[in-house]
């Protein structure tokens, strides 16, 4: 039974791909509906998120970029780890509200209701990943390019895999659990301090407490960036965790939510 579940959610994407591009499509469009300045805020937005941070960090904490990065700006340093975040903390921040938005649709039509937070994490990711991209345009432009930049598209379908575990987690939980929202809310800002994106790791002195940081997932994730595109180097270490967690995440939330997704209807 356990082994369906996991089949059924697995080949959801590729099964159900044109309920999937449907609900895409129409989430993505969705975010500019009514809006002037349109797809300009794509990159509107983290652009000033991370000015914003820059200004602070740079000019008024006078943050340097990690030792081993060279002559590397932290702006640079800083955006390379911010902007996968982004799209995987904006992920997370919908996945409360994705079934209870649905409601009306899940309550009233049958359809294979796994391709929501399958959707749920496909458009944050879509979206985001414009930003990233133009980014590493400008970098390539600068001379950093190197042969393992071949590998950040695998590593960012990880990150993906990651995120989409974690969203069927609370998107099929907050459905029975409505205070959800506000503790993921919180998590979230937590779980950001707590990943060095807006401060290189080697601020910490305690080596000790360097070595916690493995046990969370999203620093390896901003480490393999960083190093891959700024160094041309490849932590092991990290690409390890990365996938094992990815796996994990994916196939424990997937099973999680075909578990649980026939009472949907009851509670809605």
């Amino acid at each position: 039974m356990s082994l369906a579940l996991l089949r059924d959610w697995i080949v959801t994407p590729l099964s159900d791909r044109r309920l999937v591009s449907n609900f895409a499509r129409q989430e993505f469009y969705a975010q500019f509906t009514a809006s002037m300045g349109g797809f300009l805020w794509l990159i509107l937005t983290p652009i000033a998120n991370i000015s914003i941070y820059a200004f602070v960090f740079s000019y008024i904490f006078q943050v340097r970029a990690a030792e081993g990065f060279g002559e590397t700006a932290f702006v640079l340093f800083m955006m390379i780890g911010y902007l996968p975040w982004f799209a995987f903390a904006d992920a997370i921040g919908r996945s409360t509200s994705l079934l209870l938005e649905k409601a009306p649709l899940i309550t009233k039509v049958k359809f294979p209701v796994q391709v929501i937070p399958v959707v749920g994490t496909l458009v944050p990711y879509i979206t985001h990943a414009i930003g990233f991209s133009l980014l590493l345009l400008y970098l390539a432009t600068q001379g950093y390019v190197n042969s393992l930049w071949g590998l950040l598209p695998f590593i960012f379908f990880l990150q993906m895999l990651f995120t989409a575990g974690l969203v069927a987690i609370l998107s099929s939980l907050s459905v029975f659990l409505r205070d959800l929202q506000q503790l993921v809310a919180l998590g979230i800002n937590v779980w950001f301090f707590l990943t060095p994106i807006i401060y290189p790791l080697s601020m910490i002195q305690s080596e000790s407490v360097k070595a916690y940081f493995l046990l969370n997932p999203m620093h390896s994730f901003v480490n393999l960036y960083r190093e891959i595109v700024l160094r041309g180097e490849l932590p092991l270490i990290n690409l390890q965790i990365v996938i094992l967690v990815s796996l994990v995440s994916y196939l424990f939330g997937g099973w999680l939510f075909m578990r649980i997704k026939h009472a949907f209807g009851d509670v809605l």
